[in-house]
């Protein structure tokens, strides 16, 4: 009698589900963390761009605005003439304000980073979230 060994056994198939898992469970990893990645540059440009108005409105008003507009609101000029920052950038994750704290003549503009590990991450943390470090910018 012979018998026909065409077929996989049931070691080789389960071999080969435990190295797709795990080659599977490498790539999730490293795409949940392009996307906290991404959002943290999101933050970071916006935080320049919010930074590149206030700067133009600081050289047509002589000084900061006393509060950061909120989320989707504009930046002008108070008499509605000069539009600064068309649309206020929100975080990306949470669609909340960034923190905006205006000291005398200056300003601090700062982000929580989803990236601890992120090598342009503030010092001193002010960020309450856990899990989060701050990202911040000052007047020039």
């Amino acid at each position: 009698m012979k018998y026909n060994n065409k077929g996989f056994t049931l070691i080789e198939l389960l071999i080969v589900l435990a190295i797709i898992g795990v080659l599977s469970s490498f790539i999730l990893a490293n795409l949940i963390g392009a996307k906290s990645r991404a959002r943290d540059g999101q933050r970071k440009s916006d935080l320049r761009q919010i930074q590149a108005a206030f700067e133009l409105y600081r050289a047509d008003q002589n000084g900061y605005p006393l509060s950061l507009p909120g989320c989707g609101s504009s930046l002008t000029n108070g008499a509605g003439g000069t539009i600064y920052m068309q649309k206020m950038p929100c975080d990306p994750l949470t669609h909340t304000s960034y923190i905006y704290t205006q000291t005398g003549a200056g300003y601090t503009l700062s982000a929580c980073l989803e990236n601890t590990n992120d090598s342009q991450k503030d010092s001193t943390n002010v960020c309450a979230t856990a899990g989060t470090w701050s990202y911040t910018v000052t007047n020039p």
